[in-house]
């Protein structure tokens, strides 16, 4: 990917239609970048996305917002960065489709290993240690990196709330692709990236999600992380 501005790229949401790729999109629309969302349905995408655009121009006291639907493939394809937000269950076979339409882009997995039984919310085994390695062993010829997982897309998508209060964690291997990640999540208002290590650490990153799940259960709200000292 050639180095250009973070506010120039056009993000591709995979998995935009769910909560969280929905919550990402309105989020950086309104916050001026140009959006794809992708879905299996490009149908259901398209519907999505002029919904999106239009409350992310209400967000944006009625600037005009980019925002436009289409398939996973076609999305992946057009974009310049993509999130990766579709459930685990389907994760591994939507990107095993997709290796040749991101070779050389910047993938943003923010999908997590989750469960639930009769205790809550447990985390799931990933063969290759974590989704967001099984992402990089799938598309091996683009650079993934891992973060947004502990954004509640509840939050997001209620734009009533103009700042957010946290901060992203950011893990991967190449330098440039964690900054210009970190360098996104700073778009979301109230929101900082922060740099978390190698790839090889996104396990943690992933299954802490779980515990603030866990928080919310208890506590009724929305948890998030803040990094202090930074």
């Amino acid at each position: 990917m050639t180095e250009r501005a973070v506010e120039e790229l056009v993000v591709g949401v995979l998995g935009g239609t769910g909560p969280q790729g929905r919550g990402l999109a309105v989020r950086l629309a309104a916050a001026g970048q140009r959006i794809l969302l992708g879905s299996r349905d490009a149908d259901r995408a398209a519907e999505v996305a002029v919904e999106v655009a239009a409350r992310a121009s209400t967000a944006a006291g009625g600037v005009e917002t980019s925002v436009q639907g289409g398939s996973n493939v076609d999305v992946a394809g057009a974009a310049d960065l993509v999130i990766v937000a579709v459930p685990f269950a389907g994760h591994a076979a939507t990107l095993a489709e997709l290796a040749a339409p991101l070779a050389g882009k910047i993938v943003v997995d923010c999908v997590v290993p989750m469960g639930f039984d009769e205790l809550g919310a447990y985390v799931l085994d990933v063969e290759e240690g974590s989704v967001t390695q099984q992402a990089a062993a799938l598309l091996p010829d683009s650079h993934v990196v891992g973060a947004f997982h502990h954004l509640s897309a509840v939050l997001l998508e209620d734009l009533s709330r103009p700042t957010l209060d946290g901060d992203v964690m950011v893990v991967g291997d190449v330098r440039e692709a964690t900054d210009t990640v970190q360098a996104l999540a700073g778009r979301l208002p109230g929101m900082r990236g922060i740099y978390a290590g190698r790839l090889r650490n996104a396990r943690q990153v992933e299954a802490l999600t779980i515990n603030l799940v866990s928080c919310n259960r208890r506590y009724k709200v929305h948890a998030g992380i803040r990094i202090t000292d930074v």
